[in-house]
């Protein structure tokens, strides 16, 4: 009875370690509340521009302005995550992003929003996100052990998606309620959260390092790590397809509730915390066996589990149907992105931490615009269930011919 009930505490322990440090937990509980009330603004932001213009299209416009910062801003970003304080530069980007959320509040109260204030202001906030994205990644070793770091990024993630498995649901019942402006103003509040978590920390002083380049020579440099690093290549381009042909799917959603589902807002709501009750299960399996040796199957499983359950929800009209498939969905990506991240954050030498980490958040953000407009362009003209099975069977034949096929599955 005794060494039954160990091998449950143990593997808990083993599961949410990184809590044991006074700064993580700060972190985890102040990013867990300001994310719910981002995928609460998310929820209802696209489904009031889908209510303004009823056009797949015009979701994908939305979601490639957000990600186009991304673009043209992360590998400067990353470079300046560093050479400065990357609390501070979280502090000041989230404090950007708490008042872009008050501006559309105001707008959505007034009864002035238009949809292209809402395309400026995603695109102000991908700004925000394009220089708070490389920090973030890399200021996880700031707050936790080396010998931990795995766990902390699958942390982040069960953190991540477990705001989406509420923010949606709750943004597309208080969007059905009392209307898609107290969404807004909900979420410039759950900024405040972590905000105060961030400036309560208590960190290591990390020496500067001395740097005789340019900005532009950091970013060079960063590039030529990465080229030259087959495993980094094939990691960060796993990530880019997939991004593009499969997330890219997730701007239809909207669209997707009321002309395949024929529902509404709460319809929305529901599918995306249903692809977040996926997510934050695959999350929760991460971060239990992540001293384990067997991360690179985890992310060749992903690559194939993503798309085949694609591939289901394109075929399913039942929203209880559908929101199992989603399910599937967010499990297979959360394998994909949190290994990959793991896998390159142990790969690589501090002192490229930032601009490594820039280049992975300029493939993830800048690939969501490419997909978005892409999903959008095309189920325009031949509908949402064929674009998301076109998706689904590139992603299948990427897995199959090139992933499948290198050594990135046998990694530990």
């Amino acid at each position: 009875m005794l060494d039954a009930g160990r091998v449950p505490r143990s593997a808990l322990r083993e599961t949410f370690i990184s809590l044991k440090y006074p700064n993580y937990r700060l972190w985890f509980f102040g990013q867990l509340v300001s994310l719910t009330g981002s995928w609460m603004q998310s929820a209802a932001q696209g489904y009031l521009v889908y209510e303004l213009t009823r056009s797949p299209a015009y979701l994908g416009y939305v979601s490639a302005a957000n990600g186009l910062p991304s673009w043209i801003f992360t590998l400067y970003a990353g470079a300046i995550a560093d050479r400065i304080s990357r609390r501070t530069l979280m502090v000041v980007t989230q404090s950007v992003m708490m008042m872009l959320a008050f501006i559309l509040a105001f707008l959505a109260f007034t009864d002035l929003v238009q949809p292209w204030h809402v395309i400026v202001l995603a695109f102000l906030l991908g700004v925000c996100n394009a220089f708070d994205a490389p920090a973030r990644q890399a200021f996880v070793l700031e707050m936790v052990d080396r010998e931990v770091l795995t766990n902390a990024i699958a942390l982040n993630a069960t953190m991540f998606t477990s705001a989406v498995v509420i923010g949606p649901a709750v943004g597309g019942l208080i969007y059905a309620w009392v209307g898609p402006e107290w969404a807004f103003t909900l979420n410039g509040i759950s900024y405040i959260a972590v905000i105060g978590a961030l400036l309560l920390m208590k960190l290591k002083p990390i020496p500067q390092m001395t740097r005789k380049l340019a900005s532009l020579g950091d970013i060079k440099e960063g590039l030529i790590y990465v080229v030259r690093d087959s495993t980094l290549r094939m990691l960060i381009a796993n990530l880019g397809v997939t991004t593009i042909f499969g997330i890219g799917i997730a701007t239809l959603i909207p669209a997707w509730a009321v002309n395949v589902l024929h529902g509404d807002s709460t319809t929305n709501g529901f599918l995306l915390s249903a692809r977040g009750i996926g997510s934050l299960i695959g999350a929760l399996m991460i971060a239990a066996l992540g001293r384990r040796n067997i991360r690179g199957r985890l992310l060749s499983y992903g690559s194939f589990a993503m798309p085949a359950f694609l591939l289901v929800f394109a075929a399913m009209r039942w929203l209880p149907l559908s929101m199992l498939a989603m399910v599937g969905v967010g499990w297979g990506f959360i394998m994909i992105n949190n290994v990959s991240n793991a896998l390159v954050q142990t790969h690589i030498v501090d002192e490229m931490r930032g601009r490594v980490m820039g280049i992975y958040t300029l493939v993830f953000f800048g690939s969501m615009p490419i997909g978005s407009f892409l999903a959008g362009e095309i189920a325009e003209r031949i509908g949402e269930p064929p674009t998301a099975m076109l998706g689904a069977s590139i992603l299948l034949v990427f897995a199959s011919l090139v992933l499948w096929r290198t050594k990135i599955r046998e990694m530990k």
